[in-house]
């Protein structure tokens, strides 16, 4: 089996497990829409202590606020190329996990706005995107990733860019009015 070291922050939890295939040996989360870059430390220091020698990382690559998003993906392109290890990147609205055969999930993508995707048994249909809440009907709200969806989905997709819905904030000097 393959040991995969899951990590996700693209929602205002910073998300860690360790997985044996489907098998769960570890898995915490901190909850902290700004405390990813402390939380991520901690919690990787913890799993390795239940399993120090992964095979793979699986990353959630959004969408999500940029910051978080980057926290996650930075650590977690670092880790794999320091251990000489794969790394596979998985959108994270698709790994959470509903017993619904249609639902539409989303997460707070703040500035009073969600991110977004509808699925129909299993599959992505719509999304993502990110919109205001009441454009958007029938939304569930406060889930998160699953880290033995997210592993999951990595033997079918590897989203190798961070899944940004917005223009940066931050604009070259040349661009500004």
């Amino acid at each position: 089996m393959t040991i995969s070291l899951a990590i996700d922050t693209s929602t205002s939890r910073t998300i860690v497990g360790i997985l044996d295939g489907d098998k769960v040996l570890f898995e915490s989360f901190h909850e902290g829409a700004t405390e990813h870059g402390f939380a991520i430390t901690e919690l990787v220091t913890k799993a390795l202590a239940v399993c120090p020698q992964p095979d793979q990382v699986v990353v959630g690559m959004g969408p999500g606020p940029f910051t978080g998003l980057r926290v996650g993906i930075t650590f977690a392109r670092s880790f794999a190329f320091a251990r000489g290890i794969d790394l596979k990147g998985v959108c994270s609205l698709d790994a959470i996990a509903v017993d619904q055969s249609e639902y539409t999930v989303a997460v707070d993508a703040r500035r009073k706005e969600i991110y977004w995707a509808s699925y129909k048994d299993g599959v992505r249909v719509a999304g993502p995107s990110v919109n205001k809440p009441a454009e958007v009907t029938g939304f569930i709200f406060d889930v998160y990733p699953d880290m033995q969806k997210l592993v999951a989905l990595s033997h079918s997709q590897n989203e190798t860019e961070p899944i940004y819905l917005r223009r940066p904030d931050a604009v070259p000097t040349a661009e500004r009015t």
